[in-house]
């Protein structure tokens, strides 16, 4: 959980400390910290990808994680194995865990999450 001085913005991703005088004229302290990455090849891109959320803004289309051998996850196995899928992406392993895109799912109404089973939500189905 993340201080209450600290704002991220829903209009850059970027990541701003309300402290500073002026804040919102200086440069933020992090940018992309929430910013949906459709091609993820390091933990910062995989984490801010996490925090933007499960479906696209605007238009609110659901999206999920695909892995370097093909797979489907869903944004709540990737929070859930965290750890695992970091160390993959950080150690670039083809275990079946590390998160190479992450893409909206518009028609597929059988996608299926490779680890729980759980069916992914379409947009148009």
């Amino acid at each position: 959980m993340k201080p209450k001085h600290l704002f991220s913005s829903d209009t850059d991703g970027h990541l701003y400390d309300t402290r500073r005088p002026d804040w919102h004229k200086s440069p933020p302290l992090r940018t992309c910290y929430r910013h949906t990455h459709s091609e993820i090849k390091n933990g910062r891109q995989l984490r801010a990808t996490l925090r933007a959320g499960d479906s696209t803004f605007p238009g609110c289309y659901p999206m999920y994680f695909i892995t370097s051998d093909g797979g489907a996850m869903s944004f709540d196995t990737v929070r859930k194995n965290l750890r695992s899928v970091l160390d993959s992406v950080r150690g670039n392993v083809n275990d079946g865990w590390r998160v190479v895109a992450c893409e909206v799912n518009y028609e597929n109404g059988d996608l299926y999450d490779e680890h729980t089973g759980e069916k992914i939500p379409a947009a148009y189905v």
